[in-house]
């Protein structure tokens, strides 16, 4: 739920099957996606007004997000989102740009299904080599 790599890796490592291991990878990320769609709102500003006393808007690493969001948008986080950002990540990056959460969760569904299935299939055919490097 939290790093969408360690799904493949944990079924790798119980010995399931690949296919049951793809479903609760991609079970894993839908389920945090959810809750931090529909909670991403009001926790950022939780968590912002709480540790973060006197923000500034206008910062160089907030420009360079306005700039990728605008280049790439919702398509492009959902793509990086299993692969450098967590699922969690990547859901509060798309709500806190305004996002609708249909299009949230149909955009990171399918970014699960088919990073899901990469990360599944080479991970389950490296197998040991993989647990060995981890």
């Amino acid at each position: 739920m939290f790093k969408f790599i360690g799904g493949p890796l944990s079924g790798v490592a119980l010995g399931l099957h690949w296919t049951e291991t793809y479903l609760l990878t991609v079970t894993g990320m839908m389920v945090s996606v959810i809750l931090f769609t529909l909670l991403g709102h009001k926790l950022k500003h939780t968590l912002l007004s709480r540790f973060y006393k006197k923000r500034l808007l206008f910062t160089p690493r907030n420009r360079r997000l306005v700039k990728v969001w605008r280049k790439y948008g919702m398509l492009g986080v959902a793509f990086l989102t299993p692969l450098i950002l967590t699922p969690i990540g990547g859901t509060i990056v798309a709500s806190s740009f305004g996002e609708s959460k249909f299009r949230i969760f149909l955009y990171m569904f399918f970014s699960a299904l088919v990073w899901g299935v990469i990360l599944t299939l080479v991970i389950d055919k490296l197998g040991e080599k993989v647990l060995e490097f981890f």
